[in-house]
């Protein structure tokens, strides 16, 4: 679970860090980073096109489970806005896993817990 104060809630700081972070983008998800003050923080998309309720809130579940096992590896203050695609729906926790790391990497935030 990613405890409360570590998720991006505010629509606002989805639209900051989505707009002005650095993104990677891969098969099934992209994301999008930018060094900010506090702590660091991770919030998820995952739109109608990901699938229906059960299916986007698996999703969902799955990446925040992902994400809480690499907050510690990510520099202080780095706010993440995970952004699943459609292809996600079908993925395995593993294949999700590797995308997340892949993407991460690419922007500079490592990965691989």
């Amino acid at each position: 679970m990613l405890p409360r104060a570590h998720r991006v809630r505010r629509p606002d700081d989805f639209r900051r860090v989505i707009r002005r972070g650095r993104r990677a983008g891969r098969r099934r998800l992209s994301v999008h980073a930018l060094a900010d003050d506090g702590t660091t923080r991770a919030g998820f998309v995952v739109g109608r096109a990901v699938g229906g309720s059960v299916e986007r809130h698996r999703l969902t579940r799955c990446l925040r489970h992902l994400v809480a096992d690499r907050l510690p590896i990510l520099p202080p203050g780095t706010a993440l806005v995970v952004r699943a695609h459609p292809p996600a729906a079908g993925a395995t926790s593993a294949e999700l896993a590797e995308d997340l790391d892949g993407a991460l990497r690419r922007v500079g935030l490592g990965g691989d817990p």
